[in-house]
């Protein structure tokens, strides 16, 4: 399995593209479209999926969709924070396990930065998102995001196997990193340790 990616836009979106032989999955494509299909170089795409709704993900994908023929899977409480068209989405609820093509993805609910936020595992890789960063998390003063769940979500990831690859949705890190690892996050970040430590003191 290989994963590229690809920063794109002035926020410095990052989307990747997860290739597993001849097929693709899509996470986040935004903004430009014509470097995300001159980089699938063919691949066929088994599947385009949302972190969560904001603008800055979703921004200009609609006719990449339309193209390929191709629904994008959607919290579905991120459907309306997205401003998309219901008939190019495929809103699930909650935690899921979805297959396509060859790929298994197992979707964690991640609740914070917006309600409709997950995280997407394939394999040993995890998409984050704006849920979590190198050394912080996305932002909860927005409209729909809740602290509260941003804590209870960061434990969760905490539970996962540490060498899990994470790759975020900005590169926010150091040196505009974007990628980490879970036992790097729990070793280092004040966010995680923290909700960590609310957790097993019962808070």
């Amino acid at each position: 399995m290989e994963v590229k990616t690809l920063v794109l836009g002035p926020m410095g979106n990052c989307t990747y593209i997860v290739r597993q032989k001849s097929e693709a999955v899509v996470i986040d494509p935004s903004w430009d479209m014509n470097e995300i299909e001159k980089n699938l170089n063919g691949l066929k795409v088994a599947a385009v999926f949302f972190t969560h709704g904001h603008f800055d993900h979703v921004k200009d994908v609609e006719p990449f969709l339309r193209k390929l023929s191709v629904k994008a899977f959607i919290e579905e409480n991120d459907v309306v924070l997205s401003g998309l068209p219901r008939d190019i989405l495929q809103p699930f609820e909650g935690d899921s396990k979805i297959k396509a093509g060859g790929f298994d993805m197992e979707i964690l609910h991640t609740p914070g930065h917006s309600e409709g936020s997950v995280c997407i595992k394939i394999g040993n890789n995890l998409f984050t998102g704006d849920t979590l960063f190198p050394g912080a998390c996305g932002r909860v003063d927005l409209p729909h995001s809740n602290p509260r769940k941003m804590r209870h979500s960061l434990y969760r990831l905490s539970s996962l196997q540490e060498d899990t690859n994470v790759y975020s949705g900005h590169g926010y890190g150091d040196n505009g990193e974007a990628d980490t690892t879970i036992g790097k996050e729990k070793e280092s970040n004040i966010y995680m340790r923290n909700a960590v430590k609310d957790y097993k003191k019962g808070a």
